[in-house]
């Protein structure tokens, strides 16, 4: 649904993702503060939001990615209290891919969210942008992560070795794939 340069995807009756604006960097700084310790340990980004304004350079940023076809970033809600942030980055047209991104509130782990809304992605990716390559990348020792993918059918691809550098110590991510043709685990949830 667009409306105002602004759209929202209904993922179930309480899960609503809305295309991230400068409405939202408040409660986004706020949640990522509320947050800071458990999403540092994943996060490289999280030391360098420590003001408002930090908040909403990283929108407009997003902004300016969806405007070049890059990327598109979204404020997840649960029950309208947003929770978390999932992203399409590092799309390709032409190699017809795309790399999914997420992060989710430490208070609302466990709900079925993030998968769910990764479940509602991918198919958007497959029906609506003509995508036949969905790749999810988790720290090595994130797995929580992990589990989402693995939850959804995607594949196990390999190993980058020191590919993040996370504050004081390089960490490995392990990369998931999903084919258009294999999504039948997908479309079942």
């Amino acid at each position: 649904m667009q409306t105002k340069n602004m759209f929202e995807f209904i993922v179930d009756d309480k899960i609503r993702l809305e295309a991230i604006s400068s409405d939202h960097a408040q409660d986004l700084f706020d949640l990522v503060d509320q947050n800071r310790a458990y999403l540092r340990q994943w996060l490289p980004w999280v030391d360098g939001t420590s003001a408002l304004e930090d908040t909403l350079k990283f929108i407009s940023v997003c902004q300016q990615q969806y405007k070049n076809n890059a990327e598109l970033s979204t404020i997840i809600f649960y029950e309208k209290q947003m929770v978390g942030v999932i992203s399409l980055q590092e799309s390709n047209q032409i190699h017809q891919r795309v790399c999914i991104g997420y992060w989710l509130a430490a208070d609302f782990q466990g709900l079925g969210i993030m998968t769910k809304t990764c479940a509602y992605l991918v198919n958007y990716c497959f029906d609506k942008l003509n995508m036949n390559r969905v790749e999810i990348r988790c720290a090595s020792q994130n797995y929580k992560s992990q589990a989402i993918p693995k939850r959804l059918g995607f594949k196990e691809e390999g190993t980058l070795r020191a590919v993040e550098y996370l504050y004081d110590h390089f960490v490995d991510h392990i990369v998931y794939s999903q084919l258009k043709k294999e999504r039948s685990l997908i479309i079942s949830l």
